[in-house]
């Protein structure tokens, strides 16, 4: 845990790090490591809260097993000092009502205050509580290979409690975290993990066969492989990334995927040549702009911590760069889709709105009547905007656009 909480990286990645190095513990073990090493991400401050004057790894651990897991101390008297045992009364007293908002509800001041410019109190609660909870497992069918039915009967059959998501028609939402590594669905290419509120993300975009379409920000592929198999892999599809490391992650998930029309390269900046060289000439291009990640805080708790109003300004910057050289791939007719994974409208609408106020060739679309094309029935009216306590997704935007 004190490894983890000094840490520079990822949480996800130092925890698969130490199960790398502890390979004797089993699913059920590295489950409760995980989700304990998770629940002391998400509500540290209020935890801290509880420490008294001793703020340590340590009691940190104790109180989350305490007080949010619901161990007793006759669980926990093998690890305890008899001093521990006292403190941890103590902890359990606290009144966490009474805390301050920001503790209360484990957001860093920057963050909460942010939140209460642009929303109400009470949205503010119902957001951290939202984040604050795990995040549930979904998984994306690819339907170039299958359909939901087809999965959902398969899954069920194999003993897995699986139901179709509320929004996305290829989702399917599982009941816990069964491993799905070796699963023959997901090593024959027939499901993928993807959140909803990503899915649908593809279904703005809504890519046509025969298309020229890119994914401008790819990273691992999660989203190029939805646009690819909604092309019913005809047409060109390019997954662009600056990170050859990230395109690498895509590889083996194309290889499964079946698609034979997506172009992975690897671009120095958005300025690149291939970029230019491509000018005007593609239907549909994807946005989805490196940003905070603050709207995936209920896989990604410590982004919270790591996270600062100054490197929120930094990302703004370089989402209003990347969105205006993206733009220029975009032929007349064609259509252009800015997301995020966050929440905060520096990244957001602030991006969105200088952007067309500078290219008045481009139009705002509604998302609602672009995903009510496709039978998905969501209330968002122009602009999409998920969150996990209204949705039951990570937090998304996306704004749709075309060019005259």
């Amino acid at each position: 845990m004190s490894d983890l909480l000094g840490s520079g990286f990822p949480a996800d990645l130092v925890v698969a790090n130490y199960f790398r190095q502890h390979r004797e513990l089993g699913h059920a073990d590295r489950g409760f490591v995980a989700e304990t090493v998770f629940t002391v991400l998400r509500r540290k401050r209020s935890l801290a809260a509880r420490c008294a004057e001793e703020v340590s790894s340590r009691r940190l651990l104790l109180a989350a097993l305490a007080c949010l897991q619901g161990m007793n101390r006759r669980q926990l008297a093998e690890v305890m000092t008899e001093s521990e045992s006292k403190w941890l009364a103590h902890a359990k007293g606290v009144k966490v009502n009474d805390l301050p908002a920001a503790v209360r509800l484990d957001l860093p001041d920057w963050l909460y205050a942010l939140l209460n410019e642009q929303y109400a109190s009470e949205e503010v609660e119902r957001l951290a509580a939202g984040f604050n909870r795990p995040a549930p497992l979904d998984l994306r069918v690819n339907s170039l290979k299958t359909g939901r039915q087809e999965v959902l009967t398969r899954l069920r059959s194999d003993g897995l409690a699986a139901e179709p998501c509320p929004y996305s028609p290829l989702g399917i939402r599982l009941a816990g975290k069964p491993a799905l590594s070796k699963y023959p669905l997901f090593l024959d290419g027939s499901i993928e993990v993807q959140d909803e509120g990503s899915q649908l993300l593809g279904f703005l975009l809504q890519p046509r066969r025969g298309e020229m379409v890119a994914d401008f920000c790819a990273g691992a592929g999660g989203k190029t492989l939805l646009l690819g198999a909604l092309m019913r892999s005809q047409g060109r599809l390019y997954a662009f990334d600056v990170a050859e490391r990230r395109l690498a992650k895509l590889k083996p998930r194309l290889a499964r995927s079946g698609l034979s029309n997506v172009h992975p390269l690897r671009i120095d900046s958005e300025r690149d040549i291939k970029i230019r060289r491509l000018a005007g000439k593609l239907d549909r291009v994807l946005v989805d702009a490196p940003c905070s990640g603050l709207g995936t805080l209920r896989r990604n708790p410590d982004l919270k911590w790591r996270q600062t109003a100054a490197s929120v300004a930094d990302l703004s910057a370089k989402q209003t760069a990347i969105l205006a050289a993206a733009a220029t791939l975009v032929k007349p007719g064609g259509r252009l889709v800015y997301a995020t994974c966050s929440l905060l409208e520096a990244e957001n609408e602030a991006v969105v709105g200088a952007f067309l106020a500078q290219h008045s060739e481009f139009v705002d679309c509604r998302a609602q009547e672009i995903l009510g094309q496709q039978e998905i029935t969501i209330d968002c009216g122009k602009r999409l905007r998920l969150s996990p306590h209204r949705h039951g997704t990570d937090a998304f935007y996306a704004a749709v656009m075309e060019r005259k």
